[in-house]
């Protein structure tokens, strides 16, 4: 079903359905139901409370529990504009991200919160139903992205109609909820369909949490899916995975077939309230339909573009330059490339920004490069840079032996022509920085090395 907002949501599902579980949380090691109706009071009282403070931006750092959620409905009913933040990343990014996007309050760790405050401003401008997400920034500058509870909503609709789950199903949400795939198709996705969302406990109970809460249906990021799959942590109730936000490896893919379940793969953006298309489980899942809302064009030099008007951002927070870059009279250009088969489904093939340009004029497609090169490392915590005229093969950690890397890497760059080969093995000194997803942010490194 469709609803026009946060509001709408939680009003009809404590008119039709009072009783049913809204949520399942954790209580004292005990799975206990929140119903419906318990959770649209206890966001309408909390709502009521937000307005009479009279602050207009809030910055919500996401724990991903039962008061976060609360909270994160409250905010946007009571007209706030609403900010999701990560409070496991480091506290001076957290800082500049409150000042980008102008907070005059925050939510989360009391500690936490007291250290950022120096940041808020005294009168912020408020957005009546703005949702501000920050892209996760793995080829640019993560970006406060604005979006509305009315967009949100139309994406969960979007998902919910190629991916329909029932009043008897289980969501169980363990993905960060300032992530707007981890927001949308763990959370509002089965909020939308009637069923009822498991709110995990957190990275420590990863491995106990579907056994837990014993859900039907899961949405992961590749590098969670790999991790529950090694530890064989999913339950055999679980029917439906949906797997978005990276590229998912085919070992992974394969045992998540294997479990029985029903393995979908979606894809999205920020920019787009989350996803656009999706794989329904059967055949190439790879192979994905285009959401009822959205249309997909494949531009002459291959970059998907998206309309996508019921779920598009309005727009980058105060940066009308960038905006402009990338949303051009209703169309979306992505920086993805791919393709559009002849039954009409899409199929993704890399990134614009994931292609070096060499100084012979060909072209290096990276994914493609780094998968073959992670494959005879036995690593994927690995990138390709460009350094004058020769790719140079960057890897994590200390120094190491590098005429051995070499010879690892030999047979891959043999069958490459000369200009494609790596010249020079360099080491960063430290792990490479990752988003929350997972995903190497090449364009934090590109800039630290001078090479963007």
């Amino acid at each position: 079903m469709r609803f026009d907002g946060f509001a709408s949501l939680l009003t009809y599902r404590a008119e039709q359905t009072p009783d049913a579980p809204a949520f399942y949380v954790a209580e004292n090691g005990v799975k206990r139901a929140w119903t419906c109706a318990e959770f649209r009071l206890a966001v309408c009282e909390r709502a009521e409370a937000l307005r009479a403070e009279g602050k207009a931006a809030y910055g919500i750092l996401s724990d991903g529990g039962e008061a976060c959620v609360t909270e994160i409905f409250a905010s946007v009913v009571a007209g706030r504009r609403t900010v999701l933040l990560n409070e496991n990343v480091p506290s001076e990014v957290l800082a500049a991200l409150v000042a980008e996007a102008e907070l005059d309050s925050l939510w989360g760790d009391p500690e936490l919160c007291e250290e950022l405050s120096p940041a808020l401003v005294p009168e912020a401008e408020g957005g009546e139903g703005e949702i501000l997400f920050f892209t996760s920034g793995t080829t640019d500058r993560s970006k406060a992205v604005v979006l509305t509870d009315r967009s949100l909503m139309n994406s969960a609709y979007n998902g919910g109609y190629l991916l329909p789950l029932s009043p008897e199903d289980t969501l169980l949400c363990m993905l960060p909820l300032d992530h707007v795939f981890g927001f949308v198709c763990g959370v509002l996705w089965g909020m939308s369909c009637g069923a009822a969302v498991a709110l995990g406990r957190g990275a420590r109970h990863y491995a106990e949490d579907c056994l837990f809460f014993r859900p039907t249906a899961l949405s992961a990021v590749p590098a969670l899916l790999g991790f529950l799959l090694k530890v064989r942590a999913l339950n055999p109730e679980l029917k439906l995975i949906l797997i978005g936000a990276g590229g998912c490896p085919e070992p992974i893919l394969n045992a998540a077939k294997a479990t029985g379940a029903r393995v979908c793969f979606g894809y999205g953006l920020t920019e787009t309230s989350s996803g656009v298309a999706l794989s329904l489980g059967t055949g190439d899942p790879y192979a994905m339909e285009v959401c009822p809302d959205d249309t997909i064009t494949i531009a002459p030099d291959g970059e998907v573009l998206i309309e996508a008007p019921t779920c598009v951002m309005q727009g980058y927070w105060r940066r009308p330059s960038d905006t402009e870059k990338v949303l051009r009279d209703g169309v979306l250009y992505t920086g993805d490339l791919g393709r559009i088969d002849e039954c009409g489904k899409l199929h993704l093939t890399g990134r614009k920004k994931e292609i070096l340009v060499l100084p012979d004029g060909t072209k290096l497609y990276l994914p493609e490069y780094e998968q073959a090169l992670a494959a005879a490392l036995g690593s994927d915590a690995l990138l390709v840079l460009l350094d004058g005229d020769a790719p140079v093969l960057l890897l994590e950690g200390a120094e190491g032996e590098k005429e051995d890397v070499m010879r690892k890497i030999r047979p891959v760059l043999d069958a490459r022509p000369r200009g494609q080969q790596i010249r020079r093995v360099e080491y960063y000194g430290k792990p490479l920085p990752r988003t929350a997803s997972g995903k190497i942010m090449r364009w934090a490194i590109q800039r630290e090395k001078g090479k963007e």
